[in-house]
């Protein structure tokens, strides 16, 4: 029986790329049926490129500044993602909101990570917005991206308890640890082709 494909996948980070090496790592032991094509930054001294280059992955650092708006950024970010033969993109710590001319070039095929439990606390700095509420439960998900701010359909969560002992930086920790597990988990369930969007509700096949 000949082995399945496995799904060709891109990250984009901004930052030390921890939830990049948790995917390097689960596709080298085989448990993500993927291979990662390329990652790119919009920052050349972010970390993940070097993890990436560790990892013998390609890299590339598209700067904002050279691009006359986010438009003509996402459309130079497809052309190099398509020329990669990507199939699906994962945003990994990626500081910039993606327009419609990436989310075209990839339908239900750009994913996301966010620290918090999801429609609960969007945008920057969510661990802390949850700590600061005084939310008795915290954590992750991963989700498709769609046009809207970490407002697209929910794929997989996962809840942290805040515990008496934590501050803002100890919640943020343990919820990075179970980013680490369920985005390459959403990923490996993608392609396997367990995935099914229905309306703004996300299947998954058992």
């Amino acid at each position: 029986m000949s082995e399945a494909p496995k799904l060709k996948i891109a990250v984009l980070a901004s930052g030390s790329g921890s939830n990049l090496q948790a995917i390097i790592d689960e596709i080298a032991c085989g448990i993500l049926p993927a291979e990662l094509r390329l990652v790119i930054s919009d920052k050349p001294s972010a970390y993940a490129l070097q993890r990436a280059q560790a990892a013998n992955v390609p890299t590339k650092v598209l700067l904002p500044a050279e691009f006359a708006g986010r438009e003509a950024y996402d459309a130079e970010l497809a052309r190099l993602l398509q020329a990669a033969d990507v199939e699906a993109v994962a945003l990994a710590g990626y500081m910039r909101l993606v327009t419609p001319t990436l989310l075209q070039a990839f339908p239900h095929r750009v994913l996301n990570i966010h620290p918090a439990l999801l429609p609960s606390f969007p945008g920057l700095h969510a661990q802390r917005q949850a700590f600061e509420y005084g939310v008795k439960v915290a954590g992750c998900t991963v989700h498709f991206v769609d046009e809207g701010m970490d407002s697209g359909p929910i794929i997989l969560q996962a809840p942290v308890p805040v515990l008496d002992t934590d501050d803002a930086d100890s919640l943020a920790a343990r919820i990075l640890e179970q980013e680490h597990i369920i985005y390459p988990l959403a990923l490996r369930l993608l392609a396997e082709g367990k995935l099914h969007i229905i309306g703004r509700k996300v299947y998954i096949d058992e």
